[in-house]
């Protein structure tokens, strides 16, 4: 399997708040998270992937608290605010309409000049 491809400028809060929709989780769960549903194909950083959640918890799309693992490990739990679930919601449909648009470019026939 080749290794995961960054994540795409601009994708990375989405992603994230998309995570946090199933439930509250921990940075190291986000990240098991992504990797599995993109199939190993998306790898996060840890440095990227707590910055976000900061700038996120500032922007109050996140809010955190102090819980234990089931492994007894002390962790911040991340889970996505209602002003959190609006801003997804509208970037998702942003998203959804750029990715078909650039994927209807790309596998378009080649016109003859």
């Amino acid at each position: 399997m080749p290794p995961p491809s960054p994540i795409v400028k601009g994708t990375l809060d989405v992603l994230l708040l998309k995570a946090l929709t199933w439930t509250p989780m921990h940075g190291f769960e986000v990240t098991q998270w992504l990797e599995a549903r993109s199939r190993g194909a998306v790898g996060v950083r840890d440095s990227a992937l707590y910055q976000a959640l900061h700038r996120m918890e500032e922007r109050g799309l996140v809010a955190s608290d102090w819980g234990v693992t089931p492994n007894g490990q002390r962790a911040r739990y991340y889970k996505i605010t209602k002003p959190g679930r609006k801003w997804l919601a509208a970037e998702t449909a942003h998203w959804v309409r750029y990715a078909g648009a650039v994927t209807d470019i790309l596998t378009s026939a080649h016109a003859k000049s």
